[in-house]
């Protein structure tokens, strides 16, 4: 489902902030060797998570899924100078083009990459986290989610990628799709948890904001 008018995006993109060299540079190699380039985050919503990361000035932030890196490297261009930005994902493929970006943008020492599952790794993390992002498996938002809350404080941000799933969530309910059912389910939960203060913003496929209170 496309939210917005081909137009109408690129009227969005022309009035936000002008995506960094670097990251053309990862998009174009992103779409030439990698499987799924319609997965990478992209200018509009990159500079969105780059702005917040700004506006939160994080010490540690946490991202689940990292995929090619762009994210990532959006999301440190607001760590503190002495941050860290730890990255989780399973694929080892893309660990090495990960890193040669992360030092090519000069946040390199300021990112950690793990590699296996971040249900597991996240409690070996002896951090605290200012700042969250999760964009990995669907279903196991709920997972992720749980893992992540027990190590954030009061303040902190989480945020949610592909909530809406390409607008799936309104649309009648099969019974094989489990992706679908468990973001319905994620969905309701976010806005009915006494823990935090949520707002889901149509942003590209649906970007959910809590704020732990």
């Amino acid at each position: 489902m496309h939210f917005l008018s081909d137009t109408l995006h690129s009227y969005i993109k022309q009035h936000s902030e002008e995506e960094p060299k670097l990251l053309k540079e990862l998009t174009r190699e992103t779409h030439l060797k990698v499987i799924q380039p319609r997965m990478i985050t992209g200018h509009f919503q990159g500079r969105v998570l780059s702005l917040l990361s700004k506006i939160t000035a994080p010490k540690t932030i946490l991202e689940i899924g990292t995929y090619t890196g762009y994210s990532a490297i959006c999301l440190a261009e607001g760590l503190q100078k002495k941050g860290q930005l730890h990255t989780i994902d399973v694929n080892e493929e893309l660990y090495n083009m990960q890193r040669t970006y992360f030092d090519k943008s000069g946040f390199g020492k300021q990112i950690t990459q793990h590699l296996g599952d971040a249900v597991t790794i996240i409690p070996e993390i002896d951090a605290t986290f200012d700042l969250v992002f999760i964009d990995a498996e669907k279903t196991q938002y709920d997972a992720y989610f749980e893992a992540v809350i027990k190590k954030c404080r009061s303040g902190s941000v989480i945020l949610s990628d592909n909530v809406l799933w390409s607008g799936k969530v309104i649309e009648p309910l099969q019974k094989s799709d489990k992706a679908t059912e468990v973001l319905l389910k994620y969905n309701k939960k976010l806005k009915e948890d006494p823990r935090v203060e949520t707002v889901l913003l149509p942003i590209r496929d649906g970007l959910t904001l809590c704020r732990v209170l």
